[in-house]
């Protein structure tokens, strides 16, 4: 709990930094939803994760999967008398699963993008995070995205930070499994940056890997969803219903304060509208 409550003090800057860029100042929907759950999913639901991605789903050294995703649907199953299963999988797979009809669902950190929007329902936001770039912390010629132009950039496959990676001119995109494997050939020099979502970078670096710096400003303004397969929109209904009912009785906030250290922004679960 230690560890993550300072890691809280870094990601606070996340927040401010989203304010500042016009991420949390728009005019905000809200869905909650009072009252009961409408009705109880009797049959069990296979939610695929990729629990590689601290502090949102990892796995402890007990080999358990813990993390702020995964407490999120422990509550989902709660308050909407739900019956999801959270099962493992690599991030590369993870959508082509959900489009095969492998799994229900999918929670890991997920941005809501439109072309992913094209293949599967996703909930009402739950996050809002962007992408940042990590470097060693004795460089001090990488200050910003524009210096690493002609640069080696590790990135997680099949990410947002993957997309913006691919549009530094000349870079060499190292592209991993997991985003540890880019964190790791970081420190040891193999590649010159990484970028990936904020949260992770610092969770990672406030876990006693001071080896690595967050520099610049946030690259992108994105918020995760949890996707549910198009052909059923009746477990779309009750992941929705769930989060506003956390966001109701309070569950949502106090998750977000364990696992971050500060409170969530106002709107959240819920919808931005422009």
């Amino acid at each position: 709990m230690k560890k993550v409550l300072v890691a809280g003090l870094l990601l606070s800057v996340l927040a401010i930094v989203m304010l500042m860029a016009g991420c949390g100042d728009e005019e905000i929907k809200e869905i909650t939803g009072g009252g009961a759950p409408e009705a109880f999913i009797e049959n069990k639901l296979i939610f695929g994760s990729d629990t590689s991605f601290a502090p949102f789903e990892f796995s402890d050294v007990d080999g358990n999967m813990v993390g702020f995703d995964i407490e999120i649907i422990d509550a989902i199953n709660e308050v909407a008398g739900a019956n999801i299963e959270v099962v493992k999988y690599d991030f590369k797979d993870l959508f082509a699963a959900l489009e095969k009809g492998s799994i229900d669902g999918a929670i890991s950190a997920m941005s809501i993008t439109e072309d992913l929007q094209e293949k599967f329902n996703f909930s009402i936001p739950y996050f809002l995070s962007g992408q940042s770039v990590a470097v060693q912390a004795k460089n001090e010629t990488i200050k910003c995205l524009d210096d690493l132009e002609g640069h080696k950039i590790g990135v997680q496959a099949g990410t947002t930070g993957e997309i913006e990676a691919n549009k530094v001119p000349n870079a060499e995109i190292i592209s991993y499994d997991t985003i540890q494997g880019g964190f790791m050939d970081l420190e040891t020099g193999s590649i010159d940056a990484v970028i990936c979502d904020f949260p992770v970078v610092a969770y990672y670096i406030k876990q006693g890997n001071d080896a690595l710096k967050i520099v610049g400003d946030m690259l992108t303004c994105e918020h995760y969803g949890i996707a549910v397969h198009k052909q059923k929109p009746e477990v779309l209904k009750t992941v929705d219903k769930g989060l506003g009912l956390l966001k109701e009785n309070g569950k949502y906030a106090e998750l977000y304060l364990k696992w971050f250290g500060v409170e969530p922004p106002e709107y959240l679960p819920g919808e931005p509208r422009v």
